[in-house]
């Protein structure tokens, strides 16, 4: 009897329950380094070198979007799909660290923030805006973490299909034929997941996610190019594979088959919005000097590259090869499932499917329970009111809230999981004027900066429920490449727009913020030697 034979049907899900199983191990040994402090539960105490701080920002923003949502949007619309994100992406990532990155982490460590309100509050002598900014950033990040949920789902879905016909009936395609009967459901794939996150988190705090995503980085991005390689060669090599995209689906093979080039440019503001995620904020603040980024800008675009262009190109070899999956979302996860037939390197690709759904929420996680007890109950009763000890106890229940809430919206009939990460990332993007004046303008003012993110919340909602919520209640679902507003562009294009102009024209029309304000994060002097002699 084969070492195949013995593992059986079930290898894949032995697999994956393995490398789960490493993950509560490593939030064990985590937790043994934790230092029983809220400082080092919510920003590591700010001691991570440069390969951790590579490896966790990189992860976190790889998510199911990169991995399952890239190679469903290239099944639709080929390899075009590479020039919307990941190209524009490897360049405005690494510019954004540079740019604003070492600037905050600067005046963060002198500040002691550990949450991007801080900053924002104390920049702007504003309560309000703290306040203001606080649901805004926390709901759009949930559908953040919702990507994640859903993606593992999916994925889990794709790879067990037919491992329990006597357990799981499947469910009925909008055709109302039952599909995947047998399968894992993505209910119960989803539940696992939070559990595991919210385990090791629970107990390292921001060190464990960091931790966790170095391991998970290196994991899903060996597995990447393991599966390409082996994918490709079931397929009869590059050559072959992409010789059956030409002969079956030649648009996939061309930028502007099916994506129009103003539509193309606007995705290039989709990127910016990395300037304003929470969670990467937070990241960068654990960064032990200004000299830690050097290593994430130059390498961010490397990684990019590695983890893209497999999955672009495997979407269109699908689309290529007659694959025919019940949703884009699907085509990563059938394609493992259908060419490779050996149950442990399905099992290993799936695992490091996971591992990049995973490398972000846990730093999303981390991230909401921070803000929440920083931004608003210590920025309420104070600092001193609450010991080390309460503190943790707030960010965890508030961490558990938010993988509860965002659990149950997983369980709704889900969107592309791509178009749904193109409308949150809008929104942040379009926050990025803010964050970017707050740094290197001094004229920005308090009324300019509370109207911008006005404006910004009340164009992007009446976009999003026009082009999401609308067809969705009507019974379809629209995909964020489908819905062009006047000029052919994204709406992302009209929200940052409106954003930067209205934060321009307020601030320039309303009393300037205090000399001594202003000085305290313009101070040229101190900012350098901060940077310089960062101890």
């Amino acid at each position: 009897m084969t070492p195949l034979a013995v593992i059986g049907d079930l290898g894949p899900l032995w697999v994956i329950a393995g490398y789960l199983m490493l993950l509560i191990g490593l939030g064990v040994v985590s937790k043994r380094f934790f230092r029983g402090t809220s400082s080092d539960y919510f920003v590591a105490t700010r001691s991570i070198g440069p390969f951790l701080l590579l490896m966790s920002v990189f992860g976190t923003t790889m998510t199911a979007f990169a991995l399952v949502g890239s190679t469903g949007k290239a099944y639709q619309l080929g390899v075009g799909v590479y020039g919307l994100m990941a190209s524009s992406s490897g360049i405005i990532h690494s510019l954004i660290f540079f740019v604003v990155g070492i600037k905050l982490w600067a005046i963060g460590k002198r500040y002691g923030y550990v949450t991007q309100i801080q900053y924002f509050r104390d920049r702007f002598e504003s309560n309000g805006l703290g306040y203001l900014l606080f649901p805004i950033l926390v709901l759009l990040v949930i559908p953040y973490l919702l990507i994640g949920v859903l993606g593992a789902g999916v994925v889990m879905e794709g790879v067990t299909q037919g491992m329990f016909p006597d357990v799981f009936e499947g469910r009925l395609n909008p055709a109302g034929k039952m599909i995947m009967v047998g399968s894992v459901p993505p209910w119960l794939s989803g539940l696992v997941v939070c559990a595991v996150v919210l385990f090791y988190i629970s107990g390292g705090g921001l060190r464990g996610a960091a931790w966790a995503n170095t391991f998970q980085t290196l994991v899903f991005m060996i597995m990447g190019v393991v599966a390409f390689l082996l994918i490709s060669d079931r397929l009869g090599g590059l050559e072959a594979a992409t010789q059956a995209v030409k002969d079956n689906a030649k648009d996939h093979l061309t930028r502007d088959g099916m994506i129009g080039k103003a539509q193309f440019l606007s995705y290039m503001l989709v990127p910016f919005s990395v300037g304003m995620f929470p969670h990467l904020f937070q990241h960068w603040l654990t960064a032990r000097s200004a000299k830690t980024f050097r290593l994430s800008i130059i390498a961010h675009p490397i990684f990019i590259m590695i983890v893209w262009v497999p999955c672009i190109l495997i979407g269109i070899w699908a689309a290529g090869h007659g694959i025919k999956a019940p949703t884009p979302n699907a085509v990563l996860s059938l394609m493992v499932n259908q060419l490779l037939h050996n149950p442990i390197l399905t099992g290993l690709l799936t695992a490091g499917i996971l591992a990049a759904i995973m490398s972000s929420m846990d730093s999303q996680f981390v991230c909401l329970g921070t803000m929440f007890t920083h931004d608003i109950v210590l920025h309420a009763v104070g600092e001193d009111r609450l010991t080390d000890r309460g503190k943790l106890l707030l960010g965890r229940g508030f961490i558990v809230a938010i993988v509860a809430i965002t659990y149950f919206l997983s369980l709704l009939k889900p969107p592309n999981i791509f178009d749904l990460a193109v409308w949150c990332f809008s929104g942040f993007a379009s926050l990025f004027p803010l964050v970017f004046c707050a740094v290197y303008w001094r004229r920005t003012t308090k009324a300019g900066a509370i109207a911008s993110v006005l404006v910004m919340v009340g164009v992007w909602s009446a976009f999003f429920y026009d082009g999401l919520i609308a067809p969705a209640i009507a019974g379809t679902l629209r995909g964020a490449d489908e819905y062009l507003v006047l000029g052919g562009v994204l709406p992302v294009v009209y929200i940052f727009a409106a954003s930067a102009l209205t934060l321009v024209g307020v601030s320039l029309v309303t009393k300037p913020p205090s000399p001594a304000v202003v000085d305290r994060f313009f101070a040229v002097h101190e900012a350098a030697r901060i940077v310089e002699n960062p101890q």
